[in-house]
């Protein structure tokens, strides 16, 4: 079936509001997944525990996967800029998820024991610090913020989602309390994309340096 011709123009249909829309409805579907085993007593002997490290894990790769996204571009050419910040969007609500559980199910909503709890357990504090960091960011993913803010100062303010995955990463490790695989390997994964941001402003650089060069050569 050929596109509708309208005044001599080929009408094109953008499938990428659509696709957007469908990063946020299948992010979700393990979020519903988990609660669905937790409330069906399906999900371990502590469901508690288990929704909220399951919620914690989704939240970290799908940081993972919004910083990712850079590194497809440069290196690979797979421009998926147009959903980073859905996916950006999705590992906060997980993040929100993984808090909501622990401050209602876990400590009942007893302001007075989550406080000792940020005071006293270094890993809810770093855990903490990576939400704080989060919630500016999650506030301003929209065109309007960077309108206010200004591209420069929007990019600078989220800049800080290398901390606050390095942070997440760290929590995730302390968080068992003893050495396992799992953490480990996504903390060496969110290694890799924070060396990748640092490192890669230098090689494109150099690259670009001696591109230029050759040029004037020629």
């Amino acid at each position: 079936m050929s596109a509708p011709v309208q005044a001599g123009k080929v009408t094109r249909i953008s499938w990428q509001p659509l696709i957007r829309s469908m990063v946020y409805v299948v992010g979700m579907l393990p979020a519903a997944w988990l609660f669905y085993l937790a409330f069906t007593d399906r999900i371990g002997a502590d469901p508690v525990a288990q929704l909220e490290w399951g919620l914690g894990l989704w939240g970290l790769r799908f940081l993972i996967l919004t910083l990712s996204i850079t590194p497809l571009r440069q290196i690979f050419r797979v421009n998926l800029l147009r959903y980073r910040r859905a996916l950006g969007l999705v590992a906060f609500y997980y993040v929100m998820l993984h808090l909501g559980v622990w401050l209602w199910f876990d400590r009942g909503l007893d302001l007075h024991a989550v406080l000792i709890d940020i005071l006293r357990r270094p890993y809810i504090t770093i855990g903490m610090a990576a939400f704080a960091i989060l919630v500016p960011l999650a506030l301003t993913s929209n065109n309007w913020s960077i309108r206010r803010m200004g591209g420069k100062a929007w990019a600078k303010l989220h800049k800080l989602v290398y901390l606050a995955v390095a942070l997440g990463a760290l929590h995730f490790i302390m968080i068992k309390k003893v050495w396992m695989a799992e953490p480990l390997v996504y903390a060496a994964i969110v290694m890799v994309l924070l060396v990748f941001r640092i490192v890669w402003p230098m090689v494109a650089g150099n690259t670009s340096r001696a591109r230029r060069m050759k040029d004037s050569r020629t």
